[in-house]
């Protein structure tokens, strides 16, 4: 712990960003803080953010490779708008990162690479370590390479294994800043090397308390921190990724009905996590396929529904696209499948690491035909559980395929995730159709397209006797579903499709508004913008604003009473990680003057981004700056 020179300062939160080169460990080096952090007991979100290639050039901005993380002693709704603490490992992490470091924050910089070459690289005209460029920041310079290579000399690492140990030394010395224990991380490093590679392990443990050591020792800090437990609900909690979450909420849904889970999937930066957690999990009963290409992936998960299974694919928006046809076909066959979209920046390959709201119009309409289908979207990590459970749940009752919607922010992202008891889950219900008879014992013709009150049509496992029929893409004639050219017929099997849809309202929760129920300005957000636009609203709030806040988990059908809940304020702010799609849909379907707030730079909104744009648009414009803005126009 700190010594007796040091004081112990106590904080409410934390923000922390570790930076440095994609091939220095800063991923794992803010995973495992996040954890120590959530074993703490604090209430924490993160945002790693690194690099699309594979290996981008060493010491260059592009390479830069960051983890945030967001911890506190209370509620957290996002990973922080800018870093309390910096630690950046070379000087493209440094001009990458500095920007964003609050003034009067703590700047931790391993000076090692700091050389005329990487400066160069980095785009730095001289050694900012020199000048005062870093004036206003509490800076440590510290050779982070140098000591790693002191401390582990003994091991017998080559210069270039050894080195890749410093991420944890870093590890360490952040650990005694906030008061923290090492033994999660000890326990870790034994897990995952002591049996492989004793050297490795040896090496990283000795840099990890390496780093502890020399903040409690080396004289040059005057403080460290405390971030207390958050209160939070008893319960047994883990910390977990959203696509970790969606993984264990379409186990658990597959499990609360009674079906065998089959996922068929093509890999694609930031789904590719969840086919790799899924394939873990045999002996769960759970199936995955890595099919060759997007088109096979979607195909194989309708075969696993058409055979009475719970058929899932996943991809983001390029999949998407490539999956469309055969989506339109599930409509057509009317048959219960949930399709993942883990979106990311575009369009094409655009920003595959980075984050997206921009596929909300292509799940909505990016299918021939009038072929309307629900849409969810998650909020945050640990709800993509929920909304896995939520898309089964519609798909499993109203016969039809259901898209979910996350993003590379929530996918990647991590938070504490109360784990719920399986006993305390409603059940989703099934129901496989059944030869029938008639008073005389006679068989009852089956009709595949016969309806019942949520509009699905029965549920026929292959090869059952008396239950032949037809399935494909062709138009089907209502009840029969005999291949049907009739143009009164199809125009009634349209209507048909898109009602039952709209039916879904009568199950979807009562609309919740949180803040003021009427005034001045109303937030709508939905997917991973919902933690940066509740923390907004709820500063607003404290500041004595009206303001407003709906999030929407149900897209297609929208909820009953939005209407009515838009109309209440004197304005509607709709912030999205896209150019505006959800603002067009309300505007088109309610007819209400709602403003976007769009951004698509690949980042989540920060909080003070929403407070800003909120202050600038209820804030009267004067007379004689409407004539100002005129003369200059």
């Amino acid at each position: 712990m700190a010594t007796d020179k040091v004081s112990v300062e106590q904080r409410d939160r934390v923000t922390i960003r570790f930076a440095g080169d994609s091939g220095d460990g800063i991923q794992l080096t803010g995973s495992q803080f996040t954890h120590t952090s959530a074993i703490a007991g604090n209430d924490l979100a993160t945002f790693p953010d690194f690099p699309a290639e594979i290996r981008a050039p060493a010491g260059t901005l592009a390479g830069v490779s960051g983890f945030q993380i967001h911890f506190a002693s209370s509620s957290v709704f996002t990973h922080g708008d800018t870093p309390d603490v910096l630690v950046a490992m070379n000087p493209a992490a440094l001009k990458a990162n500095l920007s964003d470091l609050k003034r009067g924050g703590v700047l931790i910089v391993n000076t090692h690479p700091f050389n005329a070459k990487n400066l160069e690289r980095a785009g730095f005209d001289g050694n900012p370590l020199e000048g005062d460029e870093l004036s206003a920041y509490k800076v440590y310079p510290i050779d982070i390479t140098t000591m790693t290579l002191n401390a582990i000399a003994d091991v017998g690492l080559n210069q270039r294994s050894a080195t890749r140990s410093k991420n944890f030394f870093a590890l360490g010395l952040i650990y005694w800043l906030f008061n923290r224990d090492m033994v999660h991380t000890e326990r870790w490093i034994e897990e995952k090397f002591q049996r492989r590679d004793p050297q490795v392990a040896e090496a990283n443990r000795k840099a990890l308390k390496a780093g502890y050591f020399f903040g409690e020792t080396a004289g040059i800090f005057t403080h460290s921190y405390v971030v207390e437990a958050a209160e939070i609900p008893a319960g047994r909690y883990r910390n977990i990724t959203g696509n970790e979450a969606l993984g264990l909420g379409l186990m658990a849904a597959a499990e609360l009905s009674g079906l065998e889970l089959f996922l068929g999937s093509y890999p694609i930066t930031p789904a590719s996590d969840l086919l790799h957690f899924l394939s873990k999990q045999k002996h769960f009963g759970v199936k995955t396929y890595q099919a060759e290409d997007e088109i096979a992936a979607v195909c194989a998960a309708l075969g696993a529904s058409f055979a009475g299974g719970l058929g899932v694919t996943s991809t983001s928006g390029p999949g998407m696209a490539l999956k469309a046809e055969a989506i339109g076909l599930a409509a057509m066959m009317e048959l219960p499948m949930v399709i993942c979209n883990i979106q990311r920046g575009g369009p094409s390959t655009g920003l595959p690491t980075k984050t997206e709201q921009s596929d909300l119009l292509q799940v909505l309409f990016g299918r021939n035909g009038e072929c309307p289908l629900p849409v969810v979207a998650a909020q945050s990590p640990s709800d993509c559980f929920w909304t896995a459970i939520e898309a089964t749940r519609i798909a499993l009752r109203h016969m039809t395929p259901v898209l979910l919607l996350s993003d590379g922010y929530l996918a990647n992202g991590a938070e504490p995730w109360l784990i719920p008891q399986m006993s305390t889950l409603a059940p989703i219900a099934k129901s496989f159709h059944k030869p029938q008879l008639n008073e005389a014992g006679e068989p009852i013709p089956f009709l595949p397209y016969e309806r019942d009150e949520n509009l699905g049509r029965p549920w026929a496992i292959p090869g059952t006797a008396g239950l032949e029929h037809r399935l494909g893409g062709l138009e089907k004639e209502h009840r029969t579903g005999n291949v049907s050219y009739d143009p009164d017929n199809h125009q009634f099997m349209v209507e048909l499709r898109a009602e039952k849809v709209e039916r879904i309202t009568r199950f979807i929760p009562p609309l919740e508004i949180s803040g003021a129920q009427s005034g001045e300005a109303l937030f709508v957000s939905w997917g991973g913008t919902f933690g940066s636009v509740r923390a907004a609203t709820n500063n607003l709030n404290l500041q004595g604003r009206e303001v407003g806040h709906i999030h929407l988990r149900h897209i297609n059908p929208l909820p009953l009473g939005l209407e009515e809940a838009l109309s209440s304020y004197d304005r509607v702010i709709v912030p999205e990680l896209n150019m505006g799609q959800l603002n067009m849909i309300l505007r088109a379907r309610f007819l209400i003057d709602t403003i976007p707030l769009t951004k698509v730079k690949g980042k989540p909104f920060q909080v003070s981004e929403l407070e800003a744009f909120f202050e600038r648009v209820t804030t009267p414009v004067s007379p004689e700056k409407l004539i100002n803005q005129g003369a200059q126009s």
